[in-house]
């Protein structure tokens, strides 16, 4: 015989007023709606801060420093990176490659010849080929070689330009620039200079210098210089993402030093990433009082019904059918709950994507999957542990 569970419900006493009730699915369904908001806003900053930084070949190079301070202002062994901060960073996952910029530890000089009267002490720097951004075949060197190529740093060809008129010099073009040569004058300790001829054969947008072949700077420190190791006092680090927390928070630990620009994204992306992570937990939390509200009211409710629910099971009603039946009295509120509050958050992610972000192409104007994951996962977690509770109970009186 098919049981019915229509003439049995009168018998259930609620105990409570409509009010306490409404302020209970009030308080589930801010909950809800915080939690829900909180996990699309979380993969909208994912998505917005994640894409901002310049990437090449799908990485992010960035130049690594350590911070001088007045105490290590003077102590130029505490400025440069060792051998052990470099294998420290290759051994960090979020951290592909390591390359040290090795700079001249000798004096160099730099002239424009009889086209540019125009001579200066400057600094080169070499790094590995792998991380210039543009490598043309002709920026080689060999011992014996008089010719130096040279890669400059686009903000160098901008500088100069801005002051060249100031100092009666002709500004030069891009395309200028690679026609001429210049003249590279490395002095010895002891006075006596060794003249090359440099070509300037490319620009960087990503290097910030003046480059020159690691093989001719390894060779000319070697010649010109007294000293013996040359260590870095800048590192160019290769990563899947310059904004990944771990890494900005280990340059943090390790007081390095980047350009924030580089960074500023991540930095911001942390904070926003840490402020809705913090108001999805205080909308969890809201619902699991919510929750415990309702448990509270499952109780209230069997306690005034328990003789009535006592006589049921002697008639030989099984606790599992009542527990079903009971609980599921609220099924279709915990279902209407979480739709509003879903239909609240696809709503409000409309407004942002349109209104805000005029279409931003990184998002979309519908809510992310893990949403409607996490807003079925709600509404299956009330109904368990409704059931759970309701049976529990029931047994009791069994």
């Amino acid at each position: 015989m098919h049981l019915s569970f229509k003439h049995i419900k009168p018998l259930l006493q609620t105990g409570t007023s409509r009010s306490s009730r409404f302020i209970s699915y009030a308080g589930l369904g801010i909950g809800v709606l915080l939690l829900l908001l909180s996990i699309q806003m979380y993969i909208n900053i994912q998505r917005l801060l994640g894409q901002e930084a310049p990437r090449k070949n799908g990485y992010d190079f960035i130049s690594v420093r350590k911070e001088i301070t007045n105490e290590t202002m003077g102590q130029l062994e505490k400025n440069l990176f060792s051998a052990e901060d470099i294998k420290d960073f290759k051994s960090k996952p979020f951290i592909e490659d390591v390359s040290p910029l090795l700079a001249n530890n000798f004096r160099l000089q730099i002239s424009g010849g009889s086209l540019i009267p125009f001579v200066s002490d400057f600094f080169v720097e070499a790094l590995d080929n792998h991380f210039i951004d543009t490598v043309p075949p002709s920026f080689t060197w060999q011992e014996g070689q008089q010719d130096v190529p040279i890669i400059i740093g686009s903000d160098f060809l901008e500088i100069y330009n801005v002051f060249a008129p100031g100092y009666g010099l002709p500004q030069l073009s891009e395309k200028t620039a690679l026609q001429l040569g210049v003249l590279v004058i490395c002095y010895s300790p002891d006075g006596s200079r060794q003249v090359y001829r440099g070509r300037i054969v490319a620009f960087s947008d990503r290097i910030n210098s003046i480059l020159v072949p690691q093989n001719f700077l390894t060779w000319a420190n070697e010649q010109f210089s007294q000293v013996k190791e040359v260590r870095a006092s800048r590192l160019y680090i290769k990563t899947k993402d310059a904004n990944n927390p771990d890494f900005l928070n280990y340059l943090q630990q390790k007081n390095f030093q980047v350009n924030k620009d580089k960074t500023k994204f991540g930095r911001v992306k942390v904070i926003l990433q840490g402020i809705f992570s913090g108001l999805g937990i205080f909308g969890l939390l809201v619902v699991i009082m919510a929750l415990l509200l309702f448990s509270f009211y499952l109780q209230l409710m069997i306690a005034r019904s328990k003789d009535s629910l006592q006589l049921l099971l002697i008639l030989g009603y099984s606790p599992g059918w009542l527990s079903k039946k009971v609980s599921g009295l609220f099924i279709p509120v915990y279902i209407l709950i979480v739709l509003i509050a879903l239909a609240a958050t696809q709503l409000l992610q409309i407004i942002f994507h349109r209104a805000v972000l005029n279409n931003r192409p990184e998002l979309s104007s519908f809510v992310h999957g893990w949403v409607l994951v996490a807003a079925i996962a709600l509404t299956l977690l009330s109904v368990f542990t409704n059931y759970r509770m309701v049976k529990r109970l029931l047994y009791k009186l069994y």
